[in-house]
């Protein structure tokens, strides 16, 4: 084993430049879009929720490539409504995330 694979498990040892992370630097565009994803993953979980413990609206459950389908088409529906604003998550996060030049 090297040194760099077992510096980087002993506690206080520094990281490697492609792990550091960039303090400081944090990009709005990338801090949005991690966001948006959020928001999509949080609403999609709210969809199959809805569908799960609903009367079966789709169908009975029993069909495994029906399944797949709504699932996929959940997730893609709850990523068109968070790049279009969805419930306005991914704003409040981005603003609370991105560093504001206010004084």
């Amino acid at each position: 084993m090297s040194d760099l694979a077992v510096s980087s498990y002993l506690p206080g040892a520094a990281l490697p430049d492609a792990a550091t992370p960039a303090t400081g630097s944090r990009d709005p565009a990338k801090v949005h879009d991690a966001a948006q994803q959020f928001e999509a993953l949080l609403m999609g979980q709210i969809l199959r929720s809805a569908r799960q413990g609903g009367s079966g609206w789709l169908g009975d459950g029993e069909d495994p490539s029906a399944e797949c389908a709504t699932d996929f088409a959940e997730q893609q529906f709850a990523a068109v409504l968070s790049q279009q604003g969805g419930l306005g998550l991914a704003t409040l996060i981005s603003s609370g995330l991105t560093p504001s030049d206010r004084k």
